[in-house]
């Protein structure tokens, strides 16, 4: 069985890498993939469009000298509309042929409405529901015919945010789910709840701790996303409120097998000095798992003994 701490990936946004315009300053991929690699992780997402090389050879040659492999990346898609959906289909196969033929295994899809900043709320009538569902199981086959697994991410600012929204996509569709411990918390759902009654169709994480407080402040209206996480929505592993221990438990006990991606996402208004800045956060995120998970390997029902991580 695999070492949960041989299944720890790392994603640009925990180093204030993001695919909305104007999020920040952008550090650059050679000393993000750097830090990952110095403080253990083993691989880590795509990150936007344009951060890391899309073709396959030159991506290699990126990743290869820092130990690195690419695990997917995160795929923002519009899912709700019958007008759009063949444009954004053909979005996706691109993106899911680019990640697949540099060795990725998961696609984690979002589902995105009429704003890419992730500052609005909205709500769907029950035809665009049928469609998102719908949508999501063209997308999923998309995916599983290039050999990726396709997940559904809850993500504050898309359509699908809150538990009644995350309850509904479940409905509407037999997608996975990727379980973002932070996007749930902070969109008033209970991540522990989601992985008892959902743990069946958990294909990737994002582990994320968050201060509540922040995360309600932005529920009311009271704080943008953008001002929340610059003023330390997300925390390191460990410092905030997420019950992390009971999730990860739950899941392994489950026999869940694939990555975990430790994210905490950060906007930067500076290059941090040698040392300090997002890796500090991340390597305390990951001594927390060290202390807490050293030791476990998925369940019963997880991989065979004697297999070294996630193919």
């Amino acid at each position: 069985m695999t070492d949960l701490l041989d299944r720890v990936a790392g994603a640009p946004i925990t180093w204030g890498v993001c695919e909305v315009p104007a999020w920040g300053h952008r550090m650059e991929p050679e000393r993000v993939l750097s830090e990952m690699a110095s403080i253990g992780m083993r691989a880590t997402e795509l990150g936007p469009v344009g951060f890391l090389p899309t073709d396959s050879s030159a991506l290699q040659a990126v990743l290869r000298p820092h130990g690195l492999r690419l695990v997917g990346g995160f795929i923002p898609i519009v899912l709700h509309r019958p007008d759009r959906w063949a444009e954004e289909r053909a979005v996706l196969e691109t993106a899911v042929v680019s990640m697949a033929e540099a060795g990725a295994d998961a696609a984690v899809l979002a589902a995105s409405g009429s704003d890419d900043s992730y500052e609005t709320s909205e709500e769907l009538g029950d035809d665009e529901w049928r469609h998102l569902g719908a949508a999501l199981g063209e997308a999923a086959e998309v995916c599983s015919r290039h050999g990726l697994t396709a997940s559904l991410h809850p993500h504050l600012g898309t359509l699908v945010e809150s538990p009644e929204q995350i309850e509904r996509a479940m409905a509407e569709s037999t997608v996975p789910l990727c379980l973002d411990t932070g996007h749930v918390l902070a969109g008033g759902g209970d991540p522990v709840k989601v992985a008892l009654e959902h743990r069946d169709r958990i294909a990737h994480v994002h582990l994320k701790d968050v201060d509540a407080a922040l995360a309600a402040r932005v529920r009311r209206g009271e704080s943008s996303y953008h001002h929340a996480v610059t003023e330390g929505l997300y925390r390191p592993l460990g410092k905030g409120d997420v019950d992390l221990t009971t999730v990860i438990t739950a899941l392994e006990d489950a026999g869940y097998d694939g990555w975990y991606v430790l994210e905490q996402d950060a906007v930067l208004t500076t290059e941090p000095e040698p040392g300090s800045g997002p890796v500090a956060d991340a390597s305390a995120g990951m001594r927390w798992l060290e202390d807490n998970f050293s030791k476990v390997s998925p369940g019963p029902t997880g991989r065979d003994e004697g297999q070294s991580g996630p193919v």
